[in-house]
């Protein structure tokens, strides 16, 4: 009997559900080291020719692939990294006819680009690369929830144990829907400890938090591990806001008295606009609007920081509240950020941070590619060499109406 993963397919409808059914059993069962023969033949049942995965390293440099035989490809200077920054496909030419660069995203976060090879493009052809590109970006997420070899393809650089537990907490650099998107960075990529974020859609709802453990060990790690756990926890539990910081000073004051972390809490309702969020020792969150910062807009009565115990511990916690309009971004950020410096002892500074995002996003970048850049230009300022871990996290509120 012949095998439909074997052989060229025809344009049929039915046909093609057939293939895609057949695909789709076998990539459930295929391990994540058996990827890229699996694309090359799922690529070929489709009517094309070969296929290949490349997955954005951790620090979005570089595009590495799956295959190990084959080389890297540079995310600002390549095809494939333009797919990736736009993400949108590209077509070149090439000797034996054409490759299309197809972004690998889930959901709202960019993973890699497929590349497939084609002798001739149309309509039907690149709707079934559009296809396969999805599969396997739903084929990616899953299984590198529990592939060491898949999470050892993104780096680039031995990385330290503090950074490894901290690393298993964070969530994805991006998430969002129609109505709201929230992504974020953080530095130095192998060597965080104190630094963390965290953000999750619970229905209608954006949760957000960013996070500045004391020190740069394995235990500053382990504080913003036991926060982020602690307000997981009273999130899934159905906790408000005030709930879910009660929670992480709890948490902390029980299991790490001696430690404590500055932080911010936002929740963001996406179907009205209504952010609230409540400041815990840790710099303001900064408000855009129409390419500007309101200036103290998002400004709060200090409070203590998270985990504080006995004496010391806040009474209750004030949640602050306002309403956003359609397109306002919200900037949390630690202060390893503004405070880089270059070779003179000039700060990389507030200023300078703001005017980046706000003239990236007036230049039409996404919100992703915009802290990438960020994030990089904050390295490049300081010769790769952060004194201090530097997070930045960036949440937008677009409802339908936009």
């Amino acid at each position: 009997m012949s095998d439909p993963l074997r052989e060229p397919s025809t344009h049929g409808p039915a046909v093609e559900e057939s293939l895609l059914e057949q695909l789709i059993a076998e990539a459930q069962t295929a391990l994540p080291v058996e990827l890229p023969a699996l694309a090359d033949r799922c690529a070929s049942a489709l009517g094309l020719g070969t296929a290949l995965i490349y997955l954005a390293d951790l620090q979005q440099r570089l595009l590495l692939p799956l295959d190990e035989a084959l080389e890297s490809l540079p995310v600002d200077r390549s095809s494939a990294g333009w797919a990736y920054r736009t993400v949108s496909p590209r077509v070149d030419d090439a000797d034996d006819g054409l490759i299309v660069w197809m972004p690998l995203v889930d959901g709202a976060e960019r993973l890699g680009v497929l590349a497939v090879r084609a002798t001739s493009l149309d309509g039907p052809l690149m709707r079934r690369i559009r296809m396969l590109a999805h599969l396997f970006a739903m084929l990616l997420t899953s299984k590198r929830a529990y592939s060491d070899w898949l999470a050892a393809r993104t780096r680039t650089a031995s990385m330290r144990l503090p950074t490894e537990m901290l690393r298993a907490f964070l969530p994805p650099r991006t998430i969002g829907s129609s109505r709201c998107v929230s992504t974020a960075v953080l530095e130095p990529a192998y060597d965080i400890a104190g630094d963390a974020f965290d953000h999750s859609v619970v229905k209608n709802v954006l949760h957000t938090m960013i996070l500045d453990g004391m020190g740069h060990d394995l235990i500053a790690g382990l504080t913003t591990s036991v926060a982020m756990a602690a307000a997981r926890n009273a999130r899934r539990s159905g906790g408000a806001l005030a709930d879910i910081v009660c929670s992480v000073d709890q948490a902390l004051a029980q299991w790490l008295p001696d430690h404590f972390s500055t932080g911010v809490l936002c929740r963001l309702d996406a179907e009205t606009g209504v952010l609230q969020w409540v400041n815990c020792g840790h710099p303001p969150p900064l408000l855009i609007r129409d390419e500007r910062v309101l200036s103290g807009a998002l400004d709060s009565p200090p409070q203590p920081p998270l985990g504080l115990a006995g004496p010391l511990a806040p009474a209750a916690r004030q949640i602050h509240e306002t309403k956003l309009e359609p397109g306002d971004c919200v900037l949390l950020y630690t202060d390893g950020v503004v405070e880089a410096r270059d070779a003179d002892g000039a700060e990389f500074g507030l200023d300078r941070f703001t005017e980046f995002i706000i003239h990236s996003n007036a230049a039409g970048q996404r919100p992703a590619e915009v802290l990438r850049l960020l994030i990089h230009a904050i390295l490049d300022y300081q010769r790769n060499q952060l004194r201090d871990d530097a997070t930045i996290l960036l949440f937008e509120w677009r409802p339908r109406s936009q």
